[in-house]
């Protein structure tokens, strides 16, 4: 199988940065929100979008409405972002997607609930985070190439939060570019994976850095290498994978705000000029960059061109790796 090259946010700097408007300028006049918002997360507590959901939640506070973070894991994601795909179009009810509920999922399944693109009101792009390869603490390998080796010569598992995550296809593009077989296996949510990633029944995980780092700084789990192309700010001393014997890897996993489809263009930026105001607030950034999360806002339209090409960029990943839903 061919050698490739994953580049998840190559295109988000000029796709975020280039298309700059008067954001807050087009939200005036919209009354968001007069009743409570709801924020669905895909996936269970604990993670980044689980994170970035309740950040939104605190700040919005101030807005003086109710506003709820509802985690609806399951199916990679598809149970909880089928659920606003099915809302009504009022701006009450939003979802954090992810690269797999928003990218991967479309070619990874071979029946989606919804379109990931037509679906859903695009609102704005929030963060992206490398994942952290960690493994259980008595696997004897510290790096990838011992990694590799150990792989080849013996069964190895490594765990995800659902199919169709960017936690499950880092793993399978390792296991391609290094030419090894390592079973995977989905759980709901990384907070039923983890368990068993600390308790050694599976050996390890490619794991959102604000969910692993933690577990590494605390001695509970082996950190390997970062999955991004750069070493992480948040953890400067893990080296990447591909600077550890595998030239070209690369993922990271992004997440966005959307809303339900239908949504008024004045809501839709409205929403948009609030997010933008929370994610630009100091200790927001301080918090998130603690956690490894790399904030990085822009216009709806952007947040719709990028996922555009990363559906279709992950459809060849996907061809190319032979990745199923499990």
């Amino acid at each position: 199988m061919s050698r490739f090259r994953v580049r998840l946010l190559a295109a988000v700097p000029a796709l975020l940065l280039g298309v700059a408007l008067p954001l807050a300028a087009q939200a005036q006049g919209a009354a968001w929100p007069t009743k409570p918002v709801r924020i669905v997360v895909t996936f269970p507590p604990g993670g980044a979008p689980d994170t970035l959901a309740r950040v939104l939640a605190e700040k919005w506070g101030s807005l003086g409405q109710p506003v709820t973070v509802d985690n609806k894991p399951g199916a990679g994601g598809n149970i909880g972002a089928d659920i606003v795909a099915k809302a009504p179009g009022d701006g009450y009810t939003l979802v954090v997607g992810t690269v797999g509920t928003h990218a991967i999922n479309a070619s990874l399944y071979d029946k989606m609930p919804y379109n990931n693109l037509k679906d859903f009101t695009p609102i704005t792009f929030l963060a992206s985070t490398p994942n952290l390869l960690v493994v259980n603490k008595t696997v004897p390998a510290n790096n990838v190439k011992e990694l590799i080796e150990l792989a080849k010569k013996q069964p190895l598992a490594f765990a995800s939060s659902g199919s169709g995550t960017s936690i499950h296809l880092s793993g399978e593009l390792f296991n391609t570019l290094a030419g090894v077989k390592m079973q995977h296996i989905p759980y709901k949510g990384r907070a039923q994976a983890i368990p068993d990633v600390l308790g050694g029944r599976v050996h390890m995980m490619f794991d959102n850095m604000p969910s692993s780092l933690p577990l590494v700084k605390s001695g509970e789990l082996k950190a390997i290498a970062v999955t991004s192309a750069q070493r992480s700010p948040a953890a400067p001393n893990i080296p990447t994978i591909a600077e550890s014997g595998l030239p070209g890897f690369e993922a990271t996993s992004w997440f966005a705000l959307l809303g339900a489809p239908g949504m008024p263009r004045d809501v839709q930026m409205r929403i948009n000029a609030e997010t933008l105001k929370v994610m630009a607030m100091p200790d927001v950034k301080e918090k998130l960059a603690t956690l490894g999360l790399d904030i990085n806002t822009g216009t709806p339209d952007a947040l719709m061109a990028l996922m555009q090409a990363e559906t279709a960029k992950w459809a060849r990943v996907v061809k190319e790796s032979g990745a199923k839903a499990d």
